[in-house]
């Protein structure tokens, strides 16, 4: 799909890929509804952006309430007057603790941003994009939705019913004018740990930066992929070597990643 004179709706446009997303999108002269929990991070990025509210709209929720996210459709129609693609970046890792230390609360909340927001958000846009010439569907799930992380194992199992949920989503809408993508990004140089509200990373910043894809290279193989039509891709070395490991063996790639996260839980 071409993203020009496109209408796209851009979850977690406040700040890292999503931010990137949304400033590219407009460069290419494509239209963004940005979608945030934090309204200052909006107005931020509208600033960065440049633009009036005739090409950024941007509206504050939290994508786990089922009820706002379903009057969200005709809030952006009535703006814009239709919508043509749907990007569902917003997300949040877990503590960095096994399950057994985990509580109900935080499990829940990791499913309800990482997988339901996405369930809402998809429905409720899914209706209106069906009657569209063309539309599109992206689904941002990780390297961590394919391959197991200790200590991230309720994110990663988000993750991975976002990758299933997509992939049987193409299944369902292949005969159709909606498009399906699933995305599974390795390390990205984005501040996912703070917006999770767990506070700084711990360990070097420099050494972190530098094994992280920056986010503005990892939102162009995003937006890349909406105009390929792509089915999946992976974003970073990372993802697209693990991804191989683990189709090969995934006993030994399992406990690669155990005896890796190992090393950097403890530096964290």
């Amino acid at each position: 799909m071409q993203l020009a004179n496109k209408i796209i709706v851009v979850t977690g446009a406040g700040s890292g890929m999503g931010r990137e997303m949304t400033l590219q999108l407009l460069k290419k002269n494509a239209k963004v509804v940005g979608v945030d929990i934090h309204e200052n991070a909006l107005v931020e990025t509208q600033k960065l952006a440049g633009v009036g509210d005739d090409c950024f709209k941007g509206f504050q929720l939290d994508i786990s309430n089922k009820e706002k996210v379903e009057a969200l459709p005709a809030a952006v129609i009535a703006h814009f007057g239709s919508v043509d693609g749907l990007i569902n970046n917003a997300g949040i890792i877990q503590k960095f603790i096994p399950v057994n230390e985990l509580s109900y609360e935080d499990i829940q909340r990791v499913m309800n941003v990482n997988f339901y927001g996405m369930v809402y958000l998809t429905k409720s846009f899914l209706p209106h994009f069906l009657t569209r010439p063309e539309a599109h569907i992206v689904n941002i799930s990780s390297m961590g939705g394919f391959i197991p992380f200790p200590g991230q194992t309720i994110y990663g199992a988000a993750k991975a019913a976002v990758k299933l949920f997509t992939e049987g989503l193409y299944a369902e809408l292949k005969e159709t004018n909606v498009k399906v993508t699933v995305v599974h990004p390795g390390a990205i140089a984005t501040n996912i740990t703070e917006n999770s509200g767990l506070g700084k990373p711990k360990g070097d910043p420099a050494t972190q930066t530098k094994m992280a894809l920056p986010a503005p290279k990892a939102a162009a193989l995003i937006l890349r992929a909406i105009e390929k039509n792509s089915y999946r891709i992976t974003v970073g070395k990372d993802a697209t070597i693990l991804d191989i490991l683990y189709r090969l063996n995934p006993r030994f790639a399992t406990n690669f990643i155990r005896k890796m996260m190992k090393k950097a839980v403890g530096n964290m």
